[in-house]
């Protein structure tokens, strides 16, 4: 009983989400609410299950906690809060500030590092002699070059002249139209992954919709 309880409302809930073909519409509404609601009352359980009780309330109970390291982010958390008040807004700043410092940091390591630098070292992979091979050097070319003139598509700086501002040298621009076509490649692949996962989600859904009728028609 109860998982036909569960099946009829994921049925309903479907039907409502997909009404949105035809329009905006209060059945897709609150379909959207409800997930939103949901959704947000479960990271807020599994914040308080899994970061706040273990890492902020247990240690603060422990007899061998450190009371003064934990009270660091219990006060820039209280803090925090503090932003919900107009008047008390301004108090939010501080640990709004270290949330945008503390991410930033996060950003731009994972962005050199995980990137950055494993993109020139992909790039240079094939040119190695574990990997040397008339294959192999085509396919290191065609990523080295691709890499190279992606990086120039972005490169904006030129000289200033008159009447027509700033003008780049014509390899400059050569190699940028090169890199757009890179771009364009990697953007279109990117999209045509995004419709096919979409697609895959959709059969599904219309899969589990037949299915439903079939399990509920009398």
């Amino acid at each position: 009983m109860t998982d036909a309880l569960w099946s009829l409302i994921a049925f309903v809930l479907t039907l409502a989400v997909l009404s949105y073909a035809i329009g905006d519409n209060p059945l897709f509404r609150i379909a959207i609410y409800t997930f939103i609601g949901i959704s947000a009352g479960y990271f807020a359980a599994i914040l308080i299950d899994q970061v706040i009780i273990p890492r902020l309330i247990t240690p603060l109970l422990s007899p061998s906690a450190s009371v003064g390291l934990m009270a660091i982010p219990l006060l820039l958390s209280l803090l925090l809060l503090a932003r919900l008040s107009r008047r008390l807004s301004f108090l939010g700043s501080l640990p709004m500030a270290f949330l945008v410092g503390v991410g930033a940091a996060v950003i731009i390591n994972g962005a050199l590092f995980g990137t950055l630098f494993t993109q020139v070292r992909a790039a240079g992979l094939p040119f190695t002699p574990a990997q040397s091979s008339p294959s192999g050097w085509l396919t290191g070319i065609v990523l080295l070059f691709g890499t190279m003139t992606t990086l120039v598509y972005f490169q904006f700086t030129g000289r200033r002249e008159p009447g027509k501002g700033i003008v780049r040298s014509p390899w400059v621009e050569w190699m940028a139209r090169i890199g757009q076509v890179f771009i364009a490649i990697t953007l279109g692949a990117f999209f045509a992954g995004v419709i096919l996962a979409s697609l895959t989600v959709l059969i599904g859904r219309l899969d589990f919709i037949l299915q439903s009728i079939n399990t509920l028609a009398p």
